[in-house]
């Protein structure tokens, strides 16, 4: 699938994107909303591209068995409905009116039109932002099983819908598409360095999120922050885990540009626009980070950092 560029007041919105979802690996993007509808809205092929966005209603009025009936029969499929509602976990509310049903079972009920698709490719829009835990689980299962057959994108702003259930996960920023380095956190501890390793220069920050390991270069950072003893690492406005001290990063992010600006903060130094001065001794820096980041900088830390910016 191929997206086009566009462009507002001379600024990259949507960069040129080339994208193949693979089968057995549902792949997401996540983005802001304006991309998304920018994303969306270049998916008119409707041989190819079955789209699903957030906010679509279903048939108020049938209940979940007769809407069910209507979807086999429009698509041409042949399974019965009794399986079908066991499959969809939906045996108890087969009789109830989808206006009857709960706030997550009706997202639930209008997002299984993904199953009766007949094109290769499903583009889905913030599947699980309305989903409690358990239609979610059971969503997930269905799409695990629908990605052997076809393939699947996930539209999102946030990281963890992301992680539910996709394998492959991009960002999309002002920077551009970036994929993610994510792994599984079941996949164990990492074996010991041998001695001609031991010098390799780190090029990754750990962090963890959902039973997941996610991998951030350096440079993708914002700042990192110590709250009520866990360690936060901030990247493009939302927040992850780290199992390291901030002594710890202090010392493997020195030579990336990092700043320790805060007994409970370090800063990319890449990424400071400003240095806010509230009163003589209160000091503030102010992150270029595509929101109004603020961190504080300590008195103590100020001629440090001034020479370290030859200002």
């Amino acid at each position: 699938m191929k997206f086009q560029p566009i462009y507002a007041d001379g600024k990259v919105m949507l960069p040129e994107i080339d994208l193949s979802p693979a089968l057995n690996e549902a792949t997401s993007i996540i983005t802001d909303v304006k991309r998304k509808k920018l994303l969306l809205s270049q998916l008119g092929d409707h041989t190819r591209y079955y789209v699903l966005q957030a906010g679509q209603n279903e048939y108020l009025q049938l209940t979940v068995e007769e809407l069910m009936i209507f979807l086999l029969r429009v698509s041409e499929r042949s399974e019965r409905i009794g399986p079908l509602m066991e499959y969809f976990a939906l045996k108890e509310e087969r009789k109830i009116k989808i206006k009857n049903l709960s706030s997550s079972k009706k997202v639930y009920v209008t997002l299984l039109r993904v199953f009766f698709a007949h094109q290769p490719l499903l583009v889905l829009e913030e599947p699980y932002f309305y989903l409690e835990e358990q239609e979610r689980r059971h969503f997930k299962r269905i799409l695990e099983e629908l990605s052997k057959d076809k393939q699947i994108l996930i539209l999102t702003s946030n990281l963890e819908d992301a992680l539910i259930s996709c394998d492959v996960i991009y960002r999309l920023n002002e920077s551009g598409l970036h994929p993610l380095d994510i792994q599984d956190a079941e996949e164990g501890k990492p074996e010991m360095l041998k001695p001609d390793e031991a010098n390799i220069t780190l090029q990754k920050i750990s962090t963890r999120r959902n039973d997941k390991v996610i991998l951030f270069n350096p440079p993708e950072i914002d700042f990192i922050e110590s709250v009520e003893g866990c360690i936060l690492v901030h990247v493009g406005g939302e927040n992850y885990d780290c199992a390291l001290t901030l002594t710890e990063l202090e010392h493997r992010l020195l030579n990336f540009g990092f700043f320790r600006c805060h007994r409970s903060y370090i800063v990319n130094l890449q990424k400071v626009r400003e240095i806010i001065t509230w009163t003589k001794n209160s000091y503030s820096l102010r992150l270029h980070t595509g929101q109004d980041s603020v961190v504080p900088l300590s008195r103590s830390k100020l001629q440090e950092l001034k020479a370290l910016l030859n200002i």
